[in-house]
C-alpha cells in the first residue's frame, strides 16, 4: 500500500478544494493514485467545491447557539449565494450545526463541513466570522436572531446573585437587551472601544452642521 504523507494529502486539496479528511480518505481508496483520488471526490461532489470558491456570497443568514445553563454562546455568520438557499431548511440546519461546534470547540477546522455543504447545497459557501461568549461569574449568556436571519446579538449579563437568573423579570430583561441591541447596532460595548477615527471624523461633521454658532458652543 502506498504512503500517504501529508503532503500528497495537501497536493489533493490543493487541486479539489476538499477537506483534509475526505483527501485523506480518497487517496487511501485509491492507493495514493492522487487522480484517481480526484476522481473518487468528483464522483462524491466534493472535489466541485474548488470550482465555486471564487463565486460571490452575498447572502446567508446569522445562527447561534446557546451552551447547557446558558453559560456560554456563539454566533457565527455564514454566506452563501443566494437568498433561496439561505432560506433553505437544510443550509439553515447546517449553519446551527456550524454554531453548536464552534461552541464545543472555537478552534475547530470547519473546512471538511464546508466543502460537503458546498458539494450538497451547490453553492459557493463561506464561514465569515463568529464569537463566543463565556460566564464569568454569576450570570448567563443569551442570544436573540432578528427575523430573517440578518441580524445576530450574542450578550452575557451578569448578576449579583445564582437566584437572580430564575427571576421571569431578570430573564425579561436579558431578552429586552437583545432586542435593543439588535434595534440600535452599537459601535461599541464602551466608549474606551470606539474608534478614535470616528469620534474625530462625527466631530468633524458635527463642527461644521454648527459652524455659525460661537466656537466654545461647537466645542
Amino acid at each position: 500500500m502506498a504512503e500517504i504523507t501529508v503532503a500528497l494529502i495537501s497536493k489533493l486539496r490543493q487541486r479539489t478544494g476538499a477537506g483534509l479528511g475526505n483527501c485523506r480518505k480518497a487517496l487511501i481508496d485509491s492507493d495514493g493514485d492522487i487522480e484517481a483520488a480526484i476522481d473518487e471526490l468528483r464522483k462524491k461532489g466534493i472535489a466541485t467545491a474548488a470550482k465555486k470558491a471564487g463565486r460571490a456570497t452575498k447572502e446567508g443568514v446569522i445562527a447561534q447557539c446557546i451552551g447547557e445553563g446558558a453559560k456560554s454562546g456563539t454566533l457565527i455568520e455564514i454566506n452563501c449565494e443566494t437568498d433561496f438557499v439561505a432560506k433553505n431548511e437544510k443550509f439553515q440546519e447546517f449553519c446551527n450545526g456550524i454554531a453548536a461546534t464552534l461552541l464545543e470547540d472555537p478552534e475547530s477546522d470547519l473546512e471538511e463541513k464546508r466543502t460537503e455543504a458546498v458539494a450538497e447545497i451547490g453553492e459557493n459557501v463561506q464561514i465569515t466570522r463568529h464569537e463566543k461568549l463565556s460566564v464569568d461569574g454569576i450570570g448567563c449568556v443569551a442570544a436573540y436572531i432578528h427575523h430573517g436571519s440578518k441580524i445576530g446579538v450574542l450578550v452575557e449579563v451578569a448578576a449579583g446573585q445564582e437566584s437572580t437568573l430564575e427571576a421571569d423579570s431578570f430573564k425579561v430583561l436579558v431578552k429586552d437587551i437583545t432586542l435593543q441591541i439588535a434595534a440600535a447596532d452599537p459601535e461599541a460595548v464602551t466608549r474606551e472601544e470606539i474608534d478614535p477615527a470616528l469620534v474625530a471624523k462625527e466631530r468633524e461633521i458635527a463642527a461644521e452642521q454648527f459652524k455659525d454658532k460661537p466656537e466654545q458652543a461647537v466645542e
